[in-house]
């Protein structure tokens, strides 16, 4: 068995178990008992499945932040390596063990995705919820979500919302990672320009690079629209141009590396004051996630729109595109 698939296991047993009817367990910094070792180990091999070849290795006996319970932590050994230690909880009398996990909710999720320097569409940096888009400019589903979903959520929150869009171009699409570096020329000058071009890229995406479908051709046409749109903005040009023809990926394997860190592996993937939502969802839930991030602040979610006009999924993954 696999360290991952052997993790997974036992975390997903969920051990509360009682009436083991086992000695107490030692004073704290002694080891356990032959016995309360024994039975403990044939419980986590039985529930965890784990393969005969693994050796289970018990530490000393320490306090625990349960009241009624000892920790003890529980390595396991095979080929040569050797597990970072669980910790498992054997109760006072002996009679249970236990393992929990536990989770940090300090922060704010909101706080925990990044939307510090980016372009933002919608409400102000002060708006109640902020909507952080991991997105692939090549991406179809990305561009059906970019044209379907946040006109509708625009329109019902209006200054409630605010976007902001991060770069996760995937590898097999070929020219998604210069189309990326060119908006993001385009935004270090202007806001405006910087969502003109990725409007406009998610709308005509099928057509960049010909019938032919020429990386060349793409990356030609990507760049020439950033410069007309530079000029339309009335961008500094020639910095605009140097940026283009530069292509640092720099920022943009930042993004990437984020959205890795926060298990995004497929686009879009959304983020609704922290809570990740990806997949092809109906507009109704992307409503009620933002709903429920407004309730949380203290806010009165709008009317709901008129029956029939949230129809058909929002998103859909794009990993597989």
């Amino acid at each position: 068995m696999p360290w991952k698939q052997l993790q997974m296991a036992l975390l997903c047993a969920a051990l509360l178990v009682t009436g083991c009817r086992a000695q107490a367990p030692e004073a704290a910094g002694s080891p356990l008992s032959p016995q309360l070792q024994r039975r403990i180990e044939v419980l986590i091999r039985s529930r965890s499945n784990v393969p005969p070849e693994y050796k289970l290795i018990f530490g000393t006996v320490g306090p625990s932040e349960m009241p009624g319970y000892k920790a003890v932590s529980i390595s396991f050994s095979a080929e040569g390596k050797t597990s970072q230690p669980r910790t498992f909880l054997i109760s006072d009398d002996g009679k249970t063990l236990a393992q929990f996990t536990k989770f940090d909710i300090s922060k704010d999720p909101k706080d925990l995705v990044s939307a510090t320097g980016r372009p933002a569409r919608g409400g102000s940096a002060s708006a109640p919820v902020t909507i952080v888009v991991f997105d692939d400019l090549e991406c179809p589903f990305c561009a059906r979500m970019h044209a379907q979903l946040f006109p509708a959520v625009m329109d019902r929150y209006k200054d409630q919302v605010r976007v902001v869009y991060r770069d996760f171009p995937l590898s097999q699409h070929p020219w998604a990672m210069h189309a990326a570096v060119d908006v993001n020329c385009m935004a270090a000058q202007s806001t405006t320009g910087y969502w003109n071009l990725v409007d406009f890229i998610h709308l005509h995406a099928a057509e960049f690079g010909g019938e032919e479908k020429s990386l060349a051709k793409a990356n030609e046409a990507l760049d020439a629209l950033t410069h007309e749109e530079g000029t339309r903005q009335k961008a500094n040009l020639q910095t605009l141009d140097a940026c283009v023809a530069r292509q640092d990926e720099t920022q943009i394997r930042e993004s990437m590396k984020q959205g890795e860190d926060l298990g995004v592996d497929s686009t879009p993937a959304l983020f609704i004051n922290g809570e990740k939502l990806e997949g092809a969802v109906p507009l109704d839930d992307v409503y009620g996630m933002i709903d429920g991030a407004l309730q949380a602040e203290g806010l009165k979610a709008p009317a709901a729109p008129p029956a029939g006009s949230t129809t058909g999924p929002a998103t859909k993954p794009g990993s597989s595109n």
